[in-house]
């Protein structure tokens, strides 16, 4: 199948701050996860994506569209989740409704009942009565009633309380059973991508450090930990970033079997989280 989201070579510049041409690529039926600390350019690339801002250099391609000439047309293939409400509060879910079908050529009402039944949200309740959960969910209603390819969500499960969130992820996981349609989810509570993703781009600074299987990243990078008599000048250079105490030292490589095979029982070898490879690249010297 052809990539859902293509993005090549992305620039923006503004004052202080720079896209450096990213480039990463998510195909149909898989949930690709962005991460990276505030400040990164998460936000700006999905701005870019959905055209909110004017590009400097690159292309953007969904659902093999460019995204200036066919703006219109990808627009009713995209369905966007923000994690702030941008809904008139003083309305009910019916009347909202009635605002946005309008826009979506392929608005399917009957869709949006059956959604509506299955995340239980009352039509006749006030979008400003609704909880923070519920609040996602219809956002979630929208998004998907239009039949829409590809499903942006930006920070969707900040702000919610551990049920609801796993609850969110159990609908995610149950769209992503129709094949035709990706999920590219941007948040920096990287526990939920463990849970759900396939693929995970993590940019910092402007640029894309990786982006790769969610699995291949947890099963070849490690945290490797050691007493400070086992920290060699040839164990530093394999160490991204790392962390001294009196009892000794933990850090970050790419390739732990790499480092199991050179180092042997000198060292502890465990398997990190995105949270903890986040970290470390982010407390990465500019100079390594």
């Amino acid at each position: 199948m052809s990539a859902i989201l293509e993005v090549c070579s992305l620039q923006k510049s503004f004052q202080g701050f720079s896209l450096k041409e990213i480039s990463f690529s998510l195909e149909r039926g898989y949930i690709m996860g962005f991460i990276g600390p505030n400040g990164a350019g998460k936000s700006t690339t999905i701005k870019l994506i959905m055209n909110l801002l004017k590009r400097n250099g690159g292309t953007i391609a969904v659902c093999g569209l460019d995204n200036l000439r066919s703006e219109k047309e990808i627009k009713n293939k995209i369905g966007f989740v923000y994690d702030e409400n941008f809904y008139y509060e003083d309305l009910t879910v019916a009347q909202m409704k009635m605002i946005i079908a309008p826009f979506y050529r392929n608005w399917d009402d009957g869709s949006f009942q059956k959604y509506l039944r299955n995340f239980a949200l009352p039509m006749h309740k006030k979008i400003k009565e609704l909880s923070r959960g519920m609040r996602m969910k219809f956002s979630l209603a929208v998004a998907l009633s239009h039949h829409a390819e590809l499903l942006i969500m930006d920070e969707p499960t900040s702000g919610l309380d551990p049920v609801i969130r796993s609850e969110l992820l159990e609908i995610l996981s149950w769209i992503m059973q129709d094949d035709r349609q990706g999920i590219f989810f941007s948040t920096h509570i990287t526990s939920d991508l463990e849970k759900i993703a396939d693929f995970v781009t993590f940019i910092n600074d402007g640029r894309i450090v990786f982006s790769a299987a969610k699995d291949d990243v947890v099963d070849n990078f490690g945290l490797v930990k050691g007493a400070r008599d086992s920290l060699s000048s040839d164990l530093k250079k394999h160490l991204i970033g790392m962390r001294e105490n009196q009892f000794g030292f933990e850090g970050l490589v790419k390739d732990k079997h790499l480092v199991k095979r050179l180092f042997r029982d000198s060292v502890v070898i465990e398997k990190p989280s995105l949270d903890e490879i986040m970290l470390y690249f982010t407390r990465r010297p500019q100079s390594v």
